[in-house]
């Protein structure tokens, strides 16, 4: 090399091979989509493709808390049988929860109300089990519309509660606030009232059962019971009587007439409210006509 050149340099540079082909361990990854894909797939086939029966049966398999209505699983597609009535397609831990659970009381209807909860609402009695009750339930329904269909009852509708006691179908003709059925102090019943108790004789001469009224009085702020509330819900509750005849009710159907004051409210635990004053109409639950001749 003369003097004064500059060295000629070279380099190689050697390619290396990314870390080789890394073990295959994206082969695993990609077979894991695929395969993960395929069932998605066929999960959104089988959707389109069962029936609402098949889709619930495949529900309950899955679901080891559901509890089958009986001990072959789920009773679908895919049921299968349980070895005993508490195995795990059965009631499982239900069981545990129903034995340790208290019993309902007798007068609990299937919403979770007791008697006392349901006469706060308007019910004809959907669960008939007699003749009467569906009499009964077929009143209340001929009421409820009568107030859908008369504007000026359905503007009342709310000091109406309409239940089935096991004394008869009860039909109780409430005051609000401001909007009391008679003058205070007496027994004339204003318009109001005359127009809701012409709509209830309708309903009670649809029906040949006998009927009672009952007047209610609030109680006094003093928490005393004056004697003349006695003698006013008295008045009040043979007022009804003359309205419920000049509707049409017979009187010969009118079991009873009486005034029970302050001692019976609506709501016990307030007393004062308007609402305890009240008419209370109850259709009485006759007895079967038995034969002249049983043993025939």
């Amino acid at each position: 090399m003369a003097v004064g050149e500059a060295p000629i340099i070279i380099k190689k540079i050697k390619k290396g091979g990314h870390g080789g082909h890394h073990g295959g361990a994206w082969k695993v990854a990609y077979a894991d989509f695929v395969t993960a894909m395929m069932a998605f797939f066929l999960l959104m086939w089988l959707i389109n493709t069962t029936s609402p029966e098949q889709k619930r049966g495949i529900a309950d398999y899955f679901a080891p808390a559901a509890v089958s209505q009986t001990t072959s699983g789920s009773g679908g597609i895919l049921s299968g049988t349980a070895l005993a009535d508490s195995g795990t397609r059965s009631a499982g831990s239900r069981d545990a929860i129903q034995a340790l659970a208290p019993e309902a009381p007798p007068d609990v209807s299937e919403t979770g109300q007791s008697q006392n909860q349901s006469s706060q609402q308007t019910t004809g009695g959907a669960n008939a089990r007699t003749p009467q009750d569906a009499a009964f339930t077929s009143a209340a329904q001929s009421l409820r519309q009568a107030m859908q269909d008369m504007p000026e009852l359905a503007e009342l509708s709310r000091q109406i509660i309409v239940d089935n006691t096991p004394e008869g179908l009860r039909i109780q003709l409430v005051d609000q606030e401001g909007r009391s059925m008679f003058e205070e102090g007496s027994a004339k019943p204003n318009d109001r009232a005359r127009i809701l108790l012409s709509a209830v004789a309708r309903v009670i001469n649809q029906l040949p059962n006998r009927v009672t009224i009952a007047g209610h009085t609030s109680a006094s702020p003093s928490g005393a019971r004056p004697a003349t509330d006695w003698a006013l819900s008295s008045a009040r509750a043979d007022s009804s009587r003359q309205l419920l005849q000049a509707g049409g009710v017979d009187p010969d159907r009118v079991y009873e007439v009486s005034g029970k004051a302050s001692s019976d409210p609506l709501y016990p635990d307030d007393p004062l409210l308007p609402g305890n004053r009240r008419i209370t109409i109850v259709l009485l639950r006759e007895a079967p006509v038995l034969p002249a001749n049983p043993g025939l």
